[in-house]
């Protein structure tokens, strides 16, 4: 079993940059897949990004492709998602999640663990 803990989320102003962590406990961190989902107000959670385990495939939404990156620090047991360039329609709850798959799937259901989510507020 894995914990996970998001941060850095918060209120930034369209255009800016911001970095979400998310810190894995438990298991060995090395072994999962990771994903980031948010969930805006009145919508389903939806995929926003995802890595392998060795963090050597990732993939990302339509909408936020070219202007958010995620990373993972196997050593450190945290995934990043650094964001730019961000829009109003980005404001969500962003959570992190793992999978004992290595597909970093978009689908939701691959996940099996959850953060609480941090949310991410974009002023226009």
């Amino acid at each position: 079993q894995v914990q996970l803990v998001e941060s850095g989320g918060g209120l930034v102003q369209a255009g800016g940059s911001l970095r979400l962590s998310c810190a894995a406990s438990g298991r060995t961190f090395s072994t999962y897949a990771m994903g980031w989902f948010r969930q805006a107000p009145g919508k389903e959670r939806a995929f926003v990004a995802g890595i392998t385990r060795s963090g050597g495939g990732t993939y990302y939404a339509d909408s936020v492709k070219g202007r958010f990156t995620i990373s993972r620090d196997n050593a450190k047991n945290t995934v990043y998602l650094q964001m730019n360039s961000l829009k109003p329609e980005d404001t969500a709850v962003y959570y992190c999640a793992a999978s004992t798959t290595n597909s970093a799937s978009t689908y939701r259901g691959a996940y099996e663990y959850w953060g609480q989510g941090t949310q991410l507020t974009v002023s226009s």
